[in-house]
């Protein structure tokens, strides 16, 4: 990957496997990981939200990275999604990365102050990109239904500017189409959504790509979106149902659905596994698609 991101296409937003007892299961997540390239997603995508990254450690996250790359899986074929509010936190979370082989980053905003603006920002990532190896570049992250710290285009233009060999590209994972168009066409930073509803739009209006949950369970479907620029109505149904539950525990419950494996239904506290009419409904969806 480059600053000019021309050819990105589909990450997966990968899962993060635990065993009952919470413990990260590094076999699962090695055999999907591989098995999601094998199957059509260009890269995945690790410890990002989908990966529950705020709840894995800087210990776990080395042996992950490590595992990972012994398993085939090629340096450029990783993305690692970073969390954290302070710089200092944030930038040893990269250093790893990069002693590992590792150049691209997904990163959220600082997260815990709220109602800062895009001055304060601005100097955040400033001293973060003045901070950490001159390697790494880094996908902005746009999530402000969970950080509470949205990004604005004058922000994200600005630093694509300011510092065109660090900033990539913006992730927009907020599933607004209005302020997404708006982005896209203003053409000042390349766009990668979140929404899996809202790819072929964005595809259509130049789009760079997606880093995507649902590619856990279609890589390949979620490539063909990208490329055709048509609309999946089943898959935007399916996204429909997962936003009305907690969506990280019900993509997992796809995943029991779709793999036949458990282990796949246990999430860190403080996320809980879908129990009930939510984990039936899920249950019933995804089992009756794997029919199809």
């Amino acid at each position: 990957m480059n600053s000019n991101i021309t050819q990105f296409g589909i990450s997966t937003a990968l899962l993060t496997p635990f065993d009952l007892d919470g413990n990260l299961s590094f076999p699962l997540l090695f055999e999907h990981a591989n098995a999601m390239v094998r199957n059509g997603a260009n890269s995945v995508t690790l410890f990002g939200t989908t990966g529950e990254g705020a709840s894995v450690g800087f210990d776990e996250r080395a042996e992950a990275i490590s595992g990972m790359i012994d398993s085939g899986m090629g340096t450029d074929e990783i993305i690692l999604g970073l969390c954290g509010s302070a710089i200092g936190d944030v930038t040893s979370q990269v250093q790893q990365g990069i002693e590992f082989g590792l150049s691209t980053f997904l990163l959220p905003p600082p997260f815990y102050f709220k109602e800062v603006d895009d001055a304060g920002l601005f100097e955040w990532f400033s001293r973060l990109f003045d901070s950490v190896d001159e390697r790494a570049q880094f996908i902005l992250y746009h999530i402000p239904q969970l950080t509470e710290v949205p990004l604005s285009i004058d922000l994200v233009t600005g630093l694509r500017e300011t510092f065109p060999d660090r900033v990539l590209a913006i992730k927009d994972s907020a599933g607004n189409w209005d302020d997404t168009r708006v982005v896209l066409e203003t053409g000042g930073i390349p766009v990668l959504v979140g929404d899996e509803r809202l790819l072929h739009k964005a595809a259509a209006l130049g789009g760079k790509g997606a880093i995507s949950g649902m590619a856990n369970l279609y890589p390949q479907r979620m490539r063909t979106l990208f490329d055709t620029h048509v609309e999946d109505k089943a898959l935007s149904a399916e996204v429909d149902m997962m936003i009305s539950i907690p969506v990280i525990p019900a993509l997992k419950q796809a995943m029991v659905a779709t793999t036949g494996i458990e282990a796949w239904a246990n999430v860190r506290p403080p996320l809980q596994r879908l129990s009930g009419q939510d984990r039936a409904a899920i249950t019933a969806m995804f089992a009756q698609e794997q029919s199809v």
